[in-house]
């Protein structure tokens, strides 16, 4: 049974939400290990192809992802989000664990889920080296962007431009960032448990995330400054989803 505050607030329950993070992280990673993959395989040794195929799966299942669960969860799949949305008030502390545990579970299924639809194993660790400053500065750039078109779109722009927003930065951050743009822990760590395009290696692991969570902190910061009113926003359009269009002549 939902409590009164959330009945009240149209919020569903913490189940609920946990377990649409858990299936749109999910989904995500299929998404990106899935079309490494395949892009790889198609393109005849030609790493641009493959990362171009990559990139577009991405950006698009991205979209549709946000759009499918943001109703419903928020649709962070990214514990980077998520801690930024409790730390503007978005999200209530005691209900982070679940988030990022849903999170996590879930990028896992979909990176074993990804492998085994190509006959691979369904994890097997990562060789693929992304270590150096040049990477730790990709994904400090690339999430400190992520996090900045989160809050200026939700606050700047209407709230069903979130998704097309976000997709297209990943989209172009793909190729303006060393790192590729991995921008979220949960990706990160699952991606390290296949040894296919899109992995990486579980050495490489901690400093990407350190940077990721240094990004998101930094954009946060810098957002609340730039939008004073960025905590109401949190409560309103991150931590509670893109809210449904009311129907024609109901009251607003």
């Amino acid at each position: 049974m939902p409590t009164d505050d959330e009945s009240e607030r149209g919020t569903p329950i913490l189940a609920r939400r946990c377990a649409a993070e858990g299936l749109g992280t999910a989904f995500l990673l299929a998404a990106i290990v899935g079309s490494g993959i395949m892009g790889e395989r198609l393109a005849g040794g030609n790493v641009a192809v493959a990362l171009l195929a990559n990139t577009l799966a991405t950006g698009a299942a991205l979209v549709a992802l946000i759009l499918t669960f943001g109703p419903v969860s928020g649709a962070h799949f990214n514990p980077a989000v998520t801690l930024a949305v409790a730390c503007e008030s978005g999200l209530a502390w005691t209900d982070v664990p679940a988030y990022l545990a849903g999170q996590i579970v879930g990028a896992f299924a979909g990176v074993g889920i990804a492998d085994l639809m190509f006959d691979l194993p369904a994890f097997s660790p990562s060789q693929h080296a992304r270590h150096g400053p040049a990477q730790l500065l990709s994904e400090f750039v690339a999430t400190f962007g992520l996090l900045t078109v989160i809050w200026a779109t939700s606050r700047l722009r209407s709230a069903t431009t979130v998704p097309f927003a976000v997709g297209a930065y990943i989209t172009a951050a793909y190729w303006f960032t060393a790192s590729t743009s991995f921008a979220n822990p949960a990706v990160t760590v699952a991606r390290a448990a296949s040894d296919t395009f899109a992995g990486i290696s579980p050495y490489d692991v901690p400093g990407f995330v350190v940077a990721q969570l240094l990004g998101a902190g930094g954009a946060t910061a810098l957002m609340a400054w730039l939008v004073p009113s960025l905590p109401r926003v949190a409560r309103r359009v991150i931590a509670r989803g893109i809210e449904r269009a009311p129907a024609r002549g109901a009251r607003s």
